[in-house]
């Protein structure tokens, strides 16, 4: 013991004369003295000793000393072990033992309160056993081991207690322990904060805080069970809650934040039911929810202010999310849910402020919302492939540029379901979605209301839209069932684009069931409409003969490989098709080219002519050229890119759609960039519609290049690669003379050299535009040609047309 210091003994009978006093050298000796009852007072000073409390005395400090004037501090094992229902009060106790705790209870229900344990043992208050301690005020600082441990069926109540550092577990519960904690607070810790393990191992936790963990804040697995209320867990290394293999927990008017990685994700047959809690400031999930069996229940929860760029909700490998009364919003995607058997029922729900979808149905899963309001999404509901479904009923999709989208395969259904203010379509259907519709409306849609292509067999009844801009119906093949559908709108379909209703006259539109295929879209029935003469038919686009459009392609200057090339496939294309008319095999020609060089080298020119040969040898219908970039493609959301790409490729039917600068679709650094969308949408189309249009992707050589080697399925439906070389100043001369030529100059003496001159030395960098570049030199030249004659009173012919080497613009 302390040298000097002094154990008053106060030893308690059955009457008041029999009280009496004892002092003692050690903490050892007067506890041998001691009985039940009898209060031990230390002085201030070091123990150096193992105590063992096997009676219920009390043992605490001197009064108004404060905690920490008794230090208890053993060179090893454990410092104060108790086996009675003792009374334990103002200690200060120290640990170095790394096999062993620092307090360990085993026995009775003592009371332990304002003690403060600093130590550097394996874990600072340890309840093992039959133990029930009351633990009140003390703190745990333990940097090498575990703060505190609940273990072997031991119980107890934790009031008002801090772990104000761990190098393990802040709280650790196993092996059947059940502990209550109220109004603690657990940080600094280096593995879970609460960590709960075990068939048996339970914790209550009211009103407590976990927070400045490097780990999870809370773990639950194999089979414990855990009920937090009124509590906060944030600013976690990892999750902030983890569940797994078959744990359960409850969140009641719980607040987790700041959580780097997933604010919650259970999985192996876990269940969480979370009710008025909030879910915030996350970095990857709000709720990550895995496996079959696994399943949330949130009621009146509130998920929002994601600060990665993942769904809030993700359900995936068969496990189930019930949300009810929940709200989610200010994320990317709100909820995405995956995979065979995984689902999730969203009921009276609001999700919005959804920078992409809002909620994504893929891989075979199903969804069911009810009564749910979507707001501000770029997306509404996606439901994106074969076997994902479910039911949208009684929904509304407010200021989303899409507000259901189906694709390849899916078949879900949707009723009673509102869509208002979509920026490109209400509902959008392709590559073989399905999907019914039924009772649904699309108002005010700056695009369509309806928008179903590729022929695909959704089924809608009964459906209205309302002041949809580019039409309340629109379907691009024969495919869709309808039935009893409206429309006010007069842009239904062609014949009622161009007959607007009399002043004064409702526009109503209405369609019966009539054999259910494409010829009952929605028509106007007004006066106006049927006295209306139908629409003229588009004039016929003139083809020119191969041979004149070849005789073009010649002048052109320089270019030699791209006409022999051109000039190859021309001969292919004109021998495969006289030898069908012939009645023998043609070989297969795939006629999608890869356009690569420099700007300026004319690709956009040769396209025009390529789409005219094709159109002159009857393989394209009309020939023209549409030309696109990213920006024409990529849309700002999810499902606005497909609606995009459809349409570019709608345009170019029966021509050539030419996309410049393709690699921009799928740039190096592509992260969650919608430019794959565009890409996968063009794949498809080239494939279903392989007859229809010709595509020509463009760009850099090198760009080109590994557009086409990320991307595989775009590589093997081109059959050659067109390379444009770089003009040479000879070729660029040609072109100012041909410039020259078709504005009536002359190109003056000396002109020619200077010309040559300015091409050798201009600068051939990534600005340098080729034919644009010799463009430019002539509109130069014919500028500062003005300028020069400007100050002749009487100029002669030969001085409005003759261009001189002073004419050349300097170069930079």
């Amino acid at each position: 013991m302390a040298q000097g210091s002094v154990v008053q003994v106060t030893h308690s009978g059955t009457s008041r004369w029999r009280r009496r006093t004892g002092e003692y050298a050690s903490l050892s000796a007067a506890l041998e003295a001691a009985g039940d009852g009898d209060v031990l007072s230390i002085s201030p000073g070091t123990y150096r000793e193992n105590l063992v409390v096997g009676r219920a005395v009390t043992l605490r400090g001197p009064e108004g000393s404060g905690r920490g004037s008794v230090r208890i501090a053993p060179a090893d094992g454990v410092a104060l072990t108790i086996r009675a229902s003792a009374v334990i009060q103002d200690l200060h106790i120290e640990g170095q033992d790394s096999a062993s705790p620092a307090l360990l209870v085993e026995e009775g229900a003592p009371e332990v309160s304002d003690v403060r344990v600093a130590t550097r043992s394996a874990v600072g208050i340890e309840v093992r056993g039959s133990a029930r301690p009351t633990v009140r005020r003390c703190t745990v600082d333990n940097p090498a081991g575990v703060g505190v441990s609940v273990l072997d069926g031991a119980g107890g109540v934790f009031e008002d207690c801090e772990v104000v550092a761990a190098g393990q577990s802040g709280v650790d519960v196993r092996g059947g322990g059940h502990p209550r904690l109220e109004r603690c607070r657990v940080h600094h810790a280096s593995g879970a904060g609460l960590s709960l393990t075990g068939d048996g191992s339970a914790l209550e936790a009211v009103g407590c805080e976990v927070y400045e963990v490097k780990g999870a804040g809370v773990q639950v697995s194999g089979r414990a069970t855990g009920s937090l209320t009124d509590c906060r867990v944030h600013r976690t290394t990892g999750d902030g809650i983890n569940l797994d293999t078959d744990a359960v927990l409850t969140l009641a008017d719980c607040d987790i934040h700041d959580v780097p990685e997933n604010a919650i994700d259970l999985r192996s047959r876990s269940v969480l039911t979370l009710t008025r809690s909030k879910v915030r400031r996350f970095g990857r999930n709000g709720l990550s929810v895995w496996d079959p069996g696994t399943r949330v229940d949130a009621n009146q929860c509130e998920l929002h202010e994601s600060t990665g760029d993942y769904p809030a909700v993700w359900v995936s490998d068969g496990a189930t999310a019930v949300l009810d009364s929940c709200r989610v919003h200010d994320v990317p995607d709100a909820l995405f849910v995956l995979d065979r058997g995984s689902r999730v029922d969203v009921v009276d729900s609001d999700l919005s402020q959804v920078r992409n979808t809002a909620v994504s149905v893929s891989d075979g899963a199903t969804a069911q919302l009810d009564d749910c309001r979507i707001r501000e999404a770029a997306t509404g509901a996606w439901f994106r492939d074969h076997g994902s479904g479910g039911t949208l009923a009684g929904c509304t999709i407010d200021g989303a540029s899409t507000g259901v989208i189906v694709t390849k395969g899916a078949d879900p259904r949707v009723e009673r379901t509102t869509v208002t203010s979509p920026t490109e379509a209400g509902f959008y259907v392709s590559a073989e979605g399905r999907g019914t519709f039924h009772n649904c409306r699309v108002t005010g849609s700056s695009g369509y209301g309806f928008h179903i292509i590729d022929g695909c067999r959704s089924t809608l009844t009964r459906c209205r839209t309302e002041r949809c801009s580019r039409g309340g119906y629109e379907f691009s093949e024969a495919g869709p069932i309808v039935e009893d559908c409206t429309s006010d709108e007069s842009a239904a379909t062609p014949a009622a684009r161009s007959a607007a209703p009399a002043a004064g006259t409702p526009a109503v539109e209405t369609a019966t069931s009539t054999g259910g295929l494409l010829g009952s879209i929605p028509a106007q029935r007004t006066a106006a409409s049927a006295a209306a003469p139908a629409a003229p038919a588009a004039p016929a686009v003139e083809v020119r003969a191969s041979k004149a459009v070849l005789g073009e392609l010649d002048t052109l200057v320089g270019l030699e490989s791209v006409k022999r090339e051109v000039r190859a496939l021309t001969d292919m294309i004109e021998v495969g098709r006289r030898r069908q008319e012939a009645g023998l095999k043609a070989a297969s020609v795939r006629r999608h080219l890869v356009f690569t060089g420099s700007p300026g080298t004319g690709k956009t020119t040769v396209a025009r002519l390529y789409g005219e040969i094709l159109a002159s040898l009857g393989v394209l219908e009309r020939g023209h050229l549409v030309e696109v970039s990213r920006v024409d493609l990529v849309g700002e959301h999810i499902g606005s890119t497909a609606i995009r790409t459809q349409e570019a490729f709608d345009r170019a039917r029966g021509g050539v759609l030419f996309i410049d600068e393709a690699y921009a679709l799928s740039p190096e650094d592509s992260g969650r960039d919608f430019g794959r969308e565009a890409i996968d949408t063009l794949v498809k189309l080239m494939e279903d519609h392989r007859e229809a249009v010709v595509v020509i992707v463009a760009g850099y050589t090198e760009e080109m290049q590994r557009f086409l080697s990320v991307n595989p399925g775009v590589a093997s439906r081109f059959s050659r690669t067109i390379t444009f070389g770089d003009y040479a100043p000879e070729e660029l001369l040609r072109i100012v003379e041909q410039q020259a030529e078709e504005h009536e100059y002359r190109i003056g003496e000396g002109a020619v050299e200077a010309l040559l001159k300015y091409f050798t030395a201009i600068p051939k960098g990534p600005a340098f535009g080729n034919g644009r570049t010799a463009r430019q030199t002539f509109e130069a030249m014919v500028e500062r040609h003005a300028g020069r004659v400007a100050q002749l009173t009487d100029p002669s012919t030969d001085d409005l047309t003759l261009l001189y080497p002073e004419d050349l613009p300097e170069l930079l």
